[in-house]
């Protein structure tokens, strides 16, 4: 089968682009594959981290793409749709998780042969930071496909109240695998700056990835605050936006000294490192759908602790591989961080752990993609 698929591809960086890159090295084990990419995803305006593209720091593997699509320039919509009609794909594959992205993926699905079907992988219908022309959008968008695959039951709901036939199938996010192995611990925390005595064991939370409003890190640092001195926070992302809140908050917080910061976009030769540090990944987002920091911490064998929104108690409650919070209150985490670390939850631990490894063997990239092709021969 001729797949095509239309989303971020490297240049880009971030976690869309490394999922595009390891579906596009799966599907091309039985089919034929072509990868096209943005021209421009975003204009710079309205980005608001430092960088949409890989630096010549990272060590993201190239994928060969042709880059077409400007979101910002409808000229280039008619030439993508174009370029993909020429290439006769019988699949077109594309990726779905804000609205900006209707207008110009809308237009491509909406100008295919009859003989090509296009689905789309939806991260999420409804974004995280809405907006008033999300659902025209979004709804333009959704019409023409022939079918999706969403990565958990709150994208489906979403989906649903869009269209209540629309063809679906629920199929979770896979999980990251490229990222390397798990270092030594103590060498592990020294790389990521943790202080402490030649004999000295520490406890250490790990919040990890964009820092957004929604994933509440506020609420994080505020618990944190509520811990005695034998607790490490280790905050390891990008702000998308202004740190300043996060910084009184650190500044506030009485234990500060336990905190480490890097606020850089996380390259993926780094990633090992901070995950092999840390005995939790602590999660305490305000509103989600799945979290790609899921995938990565089943890849390190690393429990959560998340909030009950979206799909995260789908995706790690229900599995058995992390804590879920019945709130959001910096008090509760604080409990639950207590909790996890008692010595009376050293068999929940483990237990967490056994479930993560049955995790890393259903959750592969080679099942995604099979059902992705039999969703395909359905429609």
């Amino acid at each position: 089968m001729k797949i095509a698929i239309l989303s971020c591809f490297y240049p880009y960086r971030g976690g869309i682009s490394q999922f595009n890159a390891c579906l596009l090295k799966e599907l091309e084990k039985n089919h034929t594959v072509k990868a096209f990419n943005f021209k421009r995803q975003y204009p710079d305006f309205l980005f608001p981290g430092k960088t949409q593209y890989v630096t010549k720091d990272d060590d993201a593997v190239p994928v060969e793409s042709v880059a077409l699509l400007d979101t910002a320039n409808p000229f280039s919509y008619a030439a993508t749709a174009r370029a993909i009609r020429e290439w006769k794909p019988d699949l077109l594959v594309m990726r779905y998780w804000m609205s900006w992205f209707a207008p110009s993926l809308g237009y491509v699905a909406r100008h295919m042969e009859e003989n090509c079907k296009v689905i789309s992988i939806l991260d999420n219908v409804v974004p995280h930071e809405p907006r008033f022309f999300d659902r025209p959008f979004t709804r333009y968008f959704l019409r023409p496909q022939d079918g999706f695959v969403v990565l958990c039951n709150a994208v489906k709901e979403d989906l649903l109240d869009f269209i209540p036939d629309a063809r679906h199938i629920c199929s979770p996010h896979p999980l990251y695998s490229h990222f390397g192995e798990r270092m030594p611990r103590r060498e592990a925390e020294k790389a990521v700056g943790i202080r402490k005595g030649e004999n000295e064991e520490t406890r250490n939370i790990l919040f990890f990835g964009l820092i957004r409003e929604y994933k509440g890190l506020d609420l994080l640092i505020e618990a944190f605050g509520k811990l005695d001195g034998s607790y490490r926070l280790i905050i390891a992302g990008e702000p998308y936006g202004s740190f300043d809140k996060y910084r009184e908050l650190i500044d506030r917080c009485p234990n500060k000294e336990n905190i480490s910061l890097n606020l850089n976009y996380i390259r993926d030769n780094e990633v090992n490192r901070y995950f092999s540090a840390a005995d939790v990944c602590v999660l305490p987002y305000r509103s989600a759908t799945q979290s790609g920091i899921s995938s990565v911490s089943y890849h390190f064998e690393v429990p959560m602790i998340t909030t009950d929104v979206g799909g995260l108690k789908e995706t790690i409650g229900d599995r058995g591989t992390g804590m879920i919070l019945r709130d959001g209150n910096p008090a509760t985490i604080a409990d639950a961080i207590r909790e996890y670390f008692s010595p009376y939850s050293s068999a929940m631990r483990g237990e967490m752990v056994e479930n993560i490894r049955k995790e890393k063997q259903r959750l592969s990239w080679g099942t995604f993609c099979k059902n992705l092709t039999d969703f395909y021969n359905t429609l």
